[in-house]
């Protein structure tokens, strides 16, 4: 299994790479580059969120409180008094940061449905629906926002794939298999409620489209 460092690093070059090309195919600005890196980078930690006690769930939900924040003061600024509003934000943070991630830690299993494909689709669609639905980003844009986390999230499980092979040995480890999979197969439940939460979102999410006409056109630019 790949490190903390060895993840972020990698995906962070990935990052750079989807960025420079998309910017030199004028797909975005120098902005957009910018958080284009990042959602891979992102990607490439989140799939160890369900590591207890890991450099990544800490990060996570670390950078998970301040959009979870800023989302409570545009919601309930019409409605409470500032005082009332710093108290109901104090409380946000508080149960993003520190309850969610206690909460994700006992719900969770390391390797398990967190650690595959399925979840994999279901960040890059929440990605993309929160970028097409809450910030009003156009559709080509919303969804290359979810094929950066998706690629950071595919880099990460390739990784830990990768450092289950032990080369000096000529030999597989005990947790191959177990990093870059399509779903939990020991846990059927997990399957069924990530697929339900996944349909969900459809409604959602930017025209498929639109996918389409992006994954053609990057499928060109890399010719």
């Amino acid at each position: 299994m790949a490190n903390f460092r060895t993840h972020i690093t990698v995906a962070a070059a990935g990052g750079m790479l989807m960025a420079y090309a998309g910017w030199q195919a004028q797909w975005w600005p120098a902005s957009q580059a910018l958080l284009v890196i990042a959602l891979v980078a992102f990607g490439g930690i989140l799939p160890d969120i369900d590591a207890d006690r890991s450099h990544s769930i800490r990060l996570i939900f670390n950078l998970l409180s301040v959009p979870s924040l800023v989302l409570g003061v545009l919601l309930l600024q019409p409605w409470l008094t500032p005082g009332m509003l710093l108290v109901a934000c104090g409380g946000i943070y508080f149960c993003v940061r520190f309850l969610a991630a206690v909460l994700f830690s006992r719900l969770t299993v390391h390797r398990g449905i967190w650690h595959s494909l399925m979840a994999a689709g279901l960040c890059a669609l929440v990605t993309s629906a929160l970028s097409f639905q809450l910030f009003a980003q156009p559709a080509w844009l919303a969804w290359a926002h979810g094929v950066a986390l998706l690629l950071g999230f595919v880099i990460h499980l390739g990784l830990d794939e990768l450092f289950s092979v032990d080369l000096e040995g000529a030999r597989l480890k005990r947790s191959f298999g177990t990093a870059l999979k399509l779903g939990d197969g020991r846990r059927p439940l997990s399957n069924l409620l990530m697929m339900i939460a996944v349909l969900t979102l459809v409604p959602w999410v930017p025209p498929w489209s639109v996918l389409g006409d992006l994954l053609y056109q990057g499928s060109l630019l890399w010719r």
